[in-house]
Parts: structure tokens; C-alpha cells; sequence
């Protein structure tokens, strides 16, 4: 009879079984590609509807007494229950909820109602992943050959990436929105001098550049038209100002903040102002991609060692390294 040879194991690992997955997980991945790039939706519908929100908002806010106001307020039942449930238990903080509403902001979410979710989520997120590994470390015991600590560090592991998953989430979508929008305020800058000098006053500046910008810097775009609607209808032009700084935590918005907010006070011209500051950005932008570009070649340094040099050492050293092996092998001289 024919004996089945065994799959070839690789680190404690079925290799067919790995490569498997790892097809599966192409396969899924292409999927997911096609039907992006076939379902492709237009952002400038989804940014015009929440703009309008807020403009509507604001002119309720304006027109109506403060008893009104509070009827055309939205609700979300899940998030009040939820804010109920943690009141209860004594684990809702005003100064929490408020830091997370600025990152919320700053992410680009500007719902208020899901700091709460995101307080729920740090609750009951490390109880799922830890129930989650109990069972599949101790109770299964899927890994028998794992030491106690090993078992304990993957159990705390869990834990600990139930409680900080959902910040690291919304700080890795602050630093994607902060860092798109870093790249085009020179632009907007410049556009704005341009506007300033063309006769524009501030609010309408400021909706041309977000119109001008919309496609290139969506992000961008958004934060100037809101800020556009909030100069129209707050009744203190500063407070939109300081909303542009609250919402992007970016240092060169709150240096472009101070500048306007002075400019409203004292009178001083925009554009000269405007001007200094675009200049300090295209300069501020030039050093950044220097010192990514200086920094490039020991980022490389790894890549080179571990992927590119072996394979020129077997390149270069194989057919020698065969010659020598051919040579000393039994007979192989026989012919000399």
C-alpha cells in the first residue's frame, strides 16, 4: 500500500492549512476591491446633506424660543438608553464625555450622542474579549503546548485591546482627517488671500474656498463651509472661529483662528496676515517631506538586509556554492 505522506508543518503550523486561509483571505480581499471600485458613491452628497443639518439647525436655533428648540432636537432611543444604564452605574462623567465629544469632532463625527456608545464600548468590549479568550485559552484549551504565562500575557492582551480598541480607532481616524487636511491649508490659505483681496467679506470667503476645495480636500472643504454657515447665523462671529479650532486638532488651524479673531477685533488687514501664514506653511510642508526623505534611508535599512540582500547572495554565491558541492561529492572528480 501507498503511504500518504504527512502535511509539512512550518513553526507548529499546517502549511497547506496556512496557505488555505491565506487564499481565502486574497480571494475576499479582491472581492472587496471589484465591488468598491464598481459601487463608487459621490462624498459631496453625504457632506451636503450633513451641512444642511447643521445650517437648519442653526437657524432654528435662531428663529425659535428655547422652549421650541428643545422639541426639534433629535433623539436616539439606544444612545439615551445607554446613558441611562451608565448614570446608573455611576461611570458617565461630564469632563469624559466632553473629551470625547472633541475627538468625535475632531474624527469628523459630530453626532454628540456617540460619546456615550463610545463609553458603553470601553465597558463592555474588554467583558466580550475576555470572556472570549477564557474560553478559547482555558476552557477549550486550543493551545495546549503555551506556558501559564503565555496563556495569562494573550488573556490580559484581550483585555486590554477591549479597553483601548475603540481609542485607538477614533485616534487613528483623527490623525487620517488631521493629516488630509494639513495638506491642503496652504492652498486654502492662499485662496483666501486671493478672496480677501478680491472684495470678500470672511463667511463668504470662506464658503468659496470650500467650494473651490471640495474635491481635492474633502475633509478641508467641510470644516470651511461649515464654518462658512456658522459665521452666517451664530450671533458671535468669534464662536465660529473657535469652533474651527475644537473640530481640527491641527496647531496651524488654531494659528489661522487667532489670526482671524484678531483681524475681527482690531481691524488689521486679512490678506497680509493670510499671506505670512501661507508662507509659513509652504515652508512647514517642505521641511516635513525633507526630513521623510532624509529619514528614508535607514527605513530601508531592514528591507535591504532581510529581503533583497539574501536573495543577491543566492543569486551571486549559488552557482559557486553548487560547483563546490559538484566537486567534492563522491566521484565527482572521477573524470579528471
Amino acid at each position: 500500500m501507498i503511504q500518504q505522506s504527512a502535511s509539512p508543518m512550518l513553526l507548529g503550523f499546517d502549511v497547506y492549512l496556512v496557505a488555505t486561509l491565506l487564499a481565502m483571505v486574497a480571494s475576499a480581499a479582491v472581492i472587496l476591491a471589484i465591488y468598491s471600485a464598481v459601487t463608487i458613491r459621490d462624498p459631496m452628497t453625504k457632506r451636503v446633506r450633513a451641512l444642511t443639518q447643521r445650517r437648519e439647525a442653526l437657524k432654528a436655533g435662531i428663529v425659535t424660543t428655547a422652549r421650541k428648540r428643545t422639541s426639534i432636537v433629535r433623539r436616539n432611543d439606544t444612545t439615551d438608553r445607554l446613558g441611562s444604564f451608565l448614570g446608573k452605574a455611576k461611570m458617565l462623567q461630564d469632563s469624559q464625555i466632553k473629551t470625547i465629544q472633541q475627538k468625535l469632532a475632531q474624527a469628523g463625527i459630530r453626532n454628540k450622542e456617540w460619546a456615550v456608545a463610545v463609553v458603553f464600548a470601553r465597558l463592555v468590549a474588554p467583558i466580550v474579549l475576555g470572556a472570549l479568550g477564557a474560553l478559547v485559552i482555558y476552557a477549550i484549551d486550543y493551545f495546549p503546548d503555551w506556558s501559564t504565562f503565555k496563556k495569562f500575557m494573550a488573556f490580559a492582551g484581550l483585555v486590554g485591546l477591549g479597553y483601548k480598541g475603540p481609542d485607538i480607532f477614533i485616534q487613528n481616524l483623527i490623525g487620517k482627517r488631521t493629516d488630509a487636511i494639513r495638506k491642503g491649508l496652504p492652498d486654502a490659505l492662499d485662496l483666501l488671500v486671493i478672496c480677501a483681496e478680491a472684495g470678500l467679506t470672511v463667511d463668504a470667503a470662506f464658503e468659496r474656498v470650500s467650494r473651490e476645495l471640495g474635491r481635492a480636500y474633502p475633509e478641508l472643504g467641510d470644516e470651511f463651509s461649515l464654518t462658512s454657515i456658522e459665521l452666517a447665523f451664530l450671533t458671535d462671529r468669534r464662536s465660529a472661529f473657535e469652533n474651527l479650532a475644537y473640530r481640527v486638532n491641527l496647531d496651524a488651524v488654531k494659528g489661522v483662528v487667532t489670526t482671524m479673531i484678531q483681524t475681527e477685533r482690531y481691524g488689521t488687514p486679512l490678506a497680509s496676515a493670510l499671506r505670512v501664514l501661507s508662507a509659513e506653511f509652504r515652508n512647514e510642508r517642505m521641511m516635513r517631506a525633507e526630513e521623510k526623505a532624509a529619514r528614508l534611508p535607514a527605513i530601508m535599512t531592514v528591507p535591504l538586509i532581510l529581503f533583497i540582500l539574501p536573495t543577491l547572495f543566492v543569486v551571486i554565491l549559488g552557482p559557486a556554492a553548487c560547483s563546490i558541492a559538484d566537486a567534492f561529492a563522491p566521484g565527482g572528480g572521477a573524470g579528471n
